[in-house]
């Protein structure tokens, strides 16, 4: 598997560990430093966005990836793309929202 496929099928694995609230699962996908910004500007650190998603402020349900663009450099990659995520968050309804997404990846043990 090429880096950018592995970059790829960890994308949807995450999304799947966060459709089924795993947290061991969002622990080993999420470095330590992650930080998820939400589309109102919102930041949250890794703990406190698996927190939210444990106790039910964030709940997802599905992702449609509508584009990914992923560029690997040594060690390090970038990816961007924009989706169609199905959540319901902070207390709203359930909805579709287009997001843009960029994530600064690393690589780790050797994936």
């Amino acid at each position: 598997m090429t880096d950018r496929e592995q970059i790829e099928a960890l994308y949807h694995e995450m999304y799947s560990a966060m459709v089924r609230k795993d947290r061991a699962e969002l622990l080993r996908l999420h470095d330590e430093s992650f930080t998820l910004i939400h589309m109102t500007g919102m930041r949250q650190s890794r703990q406190v966005y698996i927190d939210s998603i444990m106790n039910g402020t964030l709940n997802y349900y599905d992702e449609k990836t509508e584009s990914l663009e992923i560029t690997v450099s040594g060690g390090k990659a970038v990816m961007r793309g924009h989706s169609r995520v199905t959540a319901a968050v902070f207390d709203g309804g359930k909805h579709t929202w287009p997001l843009a997404l960029q994530f600064n990846l690393k690589k780790t043990d050797g994936g």
